[in-house]
């Protein structure tokens, strides 16, 4: 077998074999099939796409490229959740711990952020002393004793992704729908999860900018966990304005300790239930939405899912008395507010210039390996469809620069567009891909 004859097979159309997609993967990380040769295998598939069966060949080929965990012998059922990143998404810190507190434990490797899209452990890292890098054995130790573990992804797992993901990132491969599907599914898979309950973001402020093009990538995914014998399920939610209230690190582990207390934005708190309620059923622990998601309401209202939090915080070495007082947490020196210039119907606040603004401020880094500052960020305060009258607050902007503060500003007004007319507000969900063992059961 030889990688240039893959390449060949691939760059003209035709469906690449188990055996032949292994043999790439297994030179690739061994370093015997060079980068050149990866890159135009991935420029192949990039341009002639892959089967369902050719991307789970090639998922399940990466995620044993390296060490895959086997949970079975500390839960039950293994659920885990991922989104496709987006801006003010911090649904993790409050799902995790509510599901968790429902008595299904959740076991997550999350990634940092990259560019505009926030990371989780860049989040959970605000909290003084928070140990995001753990070792397989610990991982699997805080998950049978807490019921819950939020670490960085391991070197180990998965490590064709780092390789692969290294070369499409410069080559112009990075929009394949397959590659970033495998890329997704084999880290999951890899990370021992049994059920997954993925998050597929849709709008300016997500990969995936069109409706079409994320349903395609959560048809795949889904696919992908039902050949690999994996329960997958796919939500569909918007991200063409930024999710909750707060972008910034500690801005945003504010905003979920809130939302834990019940008292967090209306739009947050109702994506945080319904993917809590998605992950109750497909693990188990309820027998549809309804139950699940009372399940979710008792465990925030009750205070366990913020006791939840608090274990987790300190079981990897977090500094509890700065989750018990928020204002403890880091905080930027200039905090100034944006005012609207006209009265109007907001018509746009588009995630990905507030994302953008939060970069140029200094709360995500350009290219992997930059510090960033857990500080600064932005408060979006109005959302598409609210009435804005002229000199109403629009966003406040945390900032360590006194220079960012005039420029930042500049920037968040670009993100919106207002209209003399009513504006209908944006929806949460676009749609639902995948079916509920529940829903198999009755039908």
């Amino acid at each position: 077998m030889r990688a240039v004859d893959i390449i060949i097979k691939k760059r003209d159309g035709l469906e690449l074999s188990r055996e032949e997609i292994e043999f790439f993967i297994r030179g690739m990380v061994s370093g015997e099939i060079p980068d050149y040769q990866v890159a135009a295998w991935a420029m192949a598939v990039m341009l002639r796409g892959m089967t369902e069966q050719e991307t789970t060949d090639l998922t399940l080929a990466m995620a044993y490229s390296g060490e895959v965990l086997d949970l079975s012998q500390i839960v039950p059922v293994a659920v885990d959740k991922h989104s496709t990143g987006g801006v003010g998404d911090k649904t993790t810190l409050v799902v995790e711990p509510t599901v968790a507190a429902c008595g299904l434990p959740v076991g997550k490797m999350s990634g940092r952020g990259l560019g505009f899209s926030g990371g989780t452990i860049d989040k959970m890292e605000s909290i003084r002393g928070f140990r995001a890098t753990l070792s397989v054995e610990e991982f699997l130790f805080n998950l049978k004793t807490y019921g819950i573990v939020l670490s960085a992804q391991t070197a180990n797992l998965a490590p064709a992704d780092g390789i692969l993901y290294a070369l499409r990132d410069v080559t112009g491969t990075v929009p394949s729908i397959p590659l970033i599907a495998s890329s997704i599914m084999s880290k999951k898979i890899a990370a021992g999860a049994q059920a997954i309950v993925l998050d597929v973001k849709v709008g300016k402020g997500a990969f995936m900018r069109t409706l079409d093009e994320a349903r395609r990538l959560a048809e795949l995914m889904v696919a992908i966990g039902k050949l690999s014998g994996r329960r997958v399920i796919a939500l569909l939610s918007d991200m063409n304005q930024p999710l909750g209230r707060a972008v910034g690190n500690a801005l945003e582990v504010k905003e979920a300790i809130r939302t834990l207390h019940g008292d967090g934005p209306a739009d947050f708190i109702e994506h945080c239930l319904v993917v809590a309620s998605y992950m109750l059923v497909l693990g188990g622990k309820a027998k549809d939405l309804d139950q699940a998601r009372q399940m979710a309401e008792e465990a925030i209202q009750e205070r366990r899912a913020w006791e939840k939090f608090r274990t987790l915080v300190k079981a990897q070495g977090g500094d509890v008395e700065q989750v018990d007082h928020p204002e403890l947490l880091p905080q930027a020196k200039y905090i100034e507010t944006v005012k609207s210039p006209k009265s109007g119907y907001l018509s746009q606040v588009d995630a990905q210039r507030v994302g953008e603004t939060a970069l140029f401020l200094g709360a995500g880094r350009a290219k992997k390996g930059d510090p960033i500052d857990h500080a600064v960020g932005i408060e979006v305060l109005r959302k598409v469809g609210d009435f804005v009258a002229l000199g109403e607050p629009l966003f406040v902007i945390h900032a360590n620069h006194s220079d960012h503060v005039a420029v930042a500003g500049e920037q968040l007004l670009t993100a919106c567009q207002w209209s003399d007319q009513p504006v209908k507000p944006l929806p949460l969900f676009y749609g639902v891909v995948g079916d509920l063992p529940v829903e198999e059961e009755k039908s």
